[in-house]
């Protein structure tokens, strides 16, 4: 894995860098080989003595991301090694065994034993519960994030009036609001 570190209002010394790149390189030992993916790290300090650390591995398949704000940056990095961690075994053992059972996608993990398999309680944290169908009206993004607003909602899927494309306004953490596009 390569490590790209940036520091907003924070310098990256070697020290942090060492400590996240000892951290997530753990990450590797999931792999059957080691993934040749471009580690994204972000950390970020605030006025108030908070800290923000963001990790983003994009790889063929799969996408781990994480995000954690805490008052000790070392201890951020520690949640988010494990937040992170916690997402190879979910799709190691849910999502990735049904491909493999089907032969559609090769084998990039390693087999867990049982003791770091994820809980069996979270098997059917994937089913789809309740379908709804709707017309998609044709609407500029800020009535859509009125409609969204109105209906108390925190994501508004529509038909953008001048593109005719499917899009989804959503509300972002920060409380501003974000607009995903369809190509």
């Amino acid at each position: 894995m390569n490590f790209n570190i940036r520091g907003e209002n924070i310098e990256v010394t070697p020290a942090i860098r060492d400590y996240v790149e000892k951290k997530i390189a753990k990450l590797e030992r999931y792999f059957t080989e080691s993934p040749d993916a471009t580690v994204h790290v972000n950390l970020k300090t605030y006025q108030d003595k908070t800290s923000k650390v963001e990790v983003t591995i994009p790889m063929p398949n799969l996408v781990l991301r994480a995000e954690e704000v805490h008052d000790d940056m070392y201890a951020a990095i520690d949640l988010i090694t494990d937040k992170l961690e916690r997402q190879i075994r979910k799709h190691k053992t849910k999502v990735n065994r049904k491909f493999r059972e089907k032969g559609n996608l090769p084998d990039m993990f390693v087999t867990l034993d049982e003791s770091e398999r994820a809980p069996m309680d979270e098997e059917n944290e994937l089913e789809v519960v309740r379908q709804k169908s709707f017309d998609l009206k044709p609407m500029d993004s800020e009535e859509a994030i009125l409609q969204m607003n109105m209906l108390g909602h925190n994501f508004y899927v529509f038909t953008n009036a001048e593109t005719s494309l499917t899009n989804v306004v959503y509300k972002r953490k920060d409380g501003r609001y974000g607009l995903i596009e369809a190509q």
